[in-house]
């Protein structure tokens, strides 16, 4: 069965409307992971510069006009585009370390190292950690950047300079840490700021970069790392500066329960409970991990709407245990996937993390505990909400960007696999042979359109060579 033809220019990007240029994906199963869990063996995407158009069963509509590009999806599987909700870049250029420890260990060992990290450095990482996601068929991307060593040039420009060389959606979430080793905190000082610097950075990043628009390629969110790495008042402070600016809040939660004895002791209540006293919780908030919850946590997170990145590989990889996402699904809370930093998840990848999430939720709460598709949705419309773009991005509707994948299921890997979605999910990695963002192709054939892989691959090496010889580690 076919490869798709996808013959013609580059995407181009613009509002839809009688005069857009038009792609036409046809005879490909789709799933568009809207309200309904509407679906077609064999059906039609229809986009007009950045925004779906139709979608529908069987053939395009006749007439249409302004049509660059008609790809013939047969053997192919069409679903919105990916959405990763926690990462760290920077981590990228450390994975492989600390390969037998648990969070705390993690940190301790890997902070010296991280405490290094310069401008060029993190430029790398991002480009490394994007490359590899992309090329998986991510279409918006999310990093939570919080180590700023003094000195070390515009880390978070960095950033969102390699996100938009590689064309993919992001959500930059200036990150922070006013908790040295002096005060208690796993970093060195000269890696942390003060408080008054951190909320001066952060809103200085917003002013600058943050796109509130429909159809943004760029975003940013308020972001301090952790309980234990960040002072009560740029915690309190910190939910301020984001509801008085209008952006989301980010931090990590109930990873560990190291943490959750961390908390007790320093605050004389759990993460939640002190979440809630420092103003973190509400729909405008999303935290990582979230794997220690009890039932009162869980209902205080629906309750309120607050958001939840689920980790799975990373929570395995540092042995922090096992989400109960279907508790916090069922209590309305909003769940996407995240890949979480590369030196805790070195594949990097997001579509593997659709099958460890229901692997994992299974081990915890049985056969039945997550289906394929309620997956394909962390991956997808969850990750829209947790970020807070789901009337954007998502699901495949008409009026909604055109951020869109459309994954390879006839080969050897997924041949016998009659469903295309458990192929996608409980499958080998699924090859992407088009991905769009807002109509604009950043992977064709399994290849990134804008950027050489070998030279990112070449770049990354290079810097992690001089980010280990001036730790010390080479």
């Amino acid at each position: 069965m076919g490869s798709a033809d996808t013959a013609g220019s580059p995407g181009t990007s613009g509002t839809s409307g009688p005069s857009a240029e038009r792609i036409v994906i046809e005879n490909a199963a789709v799933a568009t992971v809207d309200a309904a869990g509407t679906e077609y063996a064999s059906g039609h995407v229809v986009v007009a510069g950045n925004l779906i158009e139709a979608v529908g069963p069987g053939p395009a509509p006749a007439g249409l006009t302004g049509v660059r590009r008609r790809v013939d999806g047969t053997g192919h599987l069409v679903t919105p585009g990916l959405v990763n909700t926690h990462h760290h870049f920077y981590q990228w250029l450390t994975r492989g370390l600390a390969q037998d420890s648990n969070l705390f260990d993690w940190l301790v060992e890997l902070y010296p190292t991280w405490a290094r990290i310069d401008e060029p450095m993190v430029y790398a990482a991002a480009a490394g950690s994007l490359a590899m996601m992309v090329r998986g068929g991510v279409t918006t991307a999310m990093d939570h950047h919080y180590v700023f060593p003094r000195g070390a040039g515009d880390l978070l420009g960095a950033e969102i300079r390699a996100a938009a060389e590689i064309g993919v959606r992001f959500t930059a979430a200036r990150g922070s840490m006013d908790r040295g080793r002096s005060q208690g905190g796993l970093p060195p000082d000269f890696a942390v700021e003060t408080t008054d610097e951190a909320l001066a950075a952060t809103e200085e990043a917003v002013a600058t970069h943050h796109d509130p628009s429909f159809g943004s390629m760029l975003q940013i969110a308020v972001a301090p790392c952790s309980p234990f790495s960040v002072s009560t008042e740029l915690m309190r402070r910190s939910a301020e500066l984001a509801r008085r600016l209008g952006v989301r809040l980010h931090t990590h939660g109930s990873e560990t329960v190291e943490e959750e004895k961390f908390c007790h002791e320093l605050f004389g209540m759990g993460p939640t409970d002190y979440f809630e006293s420092t103003g973190w919780l509400g729909p405008d908030v999303w935290m990582a991990h979230c794997v220690h919850m009890s039932d009162a946590d869980v209902a205080a997170f629906g309750g309120t709407g607050t958001g939840v990145a689920h980790c799975p590989s990373s929570n395995a990889r540092l042995a922090a245990g096992i989400a109960r996402v279907p508790d916090l699904l069922a209590a309305g809370v909003p769940v996407g996937l995240g890949v979480d930093g590369t030196a805790s998840n070195e594949s990097g990848e997001l579509r593997t993390e659709l099958r460890n999430a229901l692997l994992v939720a299974r081990l915890r709460a049985g056969e039945k505990a997550l289906t394929v598709r309620q997956a394909l949705r962390l991956g997808t419309y969850g990750g829209a909400e947790v970020l807070g773009r789901a009337a954007e991005i998502g699901s495949l509707e008409p009026g909604k960007l055109a951020d869109l994948v459309l994954w390879k299921i006839d080969g050897l890997a997924h041949s016998t696999i009659a469903d295309p979605i458990a192929a996608l999910v409980l499958g080998a990695p699924a090859p992407v042979t088009l991905s769009l963002v807002g109509g604009v192709p950043v992977v064709e054939h399994g290849t990134l359109t804008r950027t050489d892989e070998h030279t990112v691959a070449h770049l990354t090496r290079t810097e992690a060579r001089r980010l280990a010889s001036i730790a010390g580690l080479a």
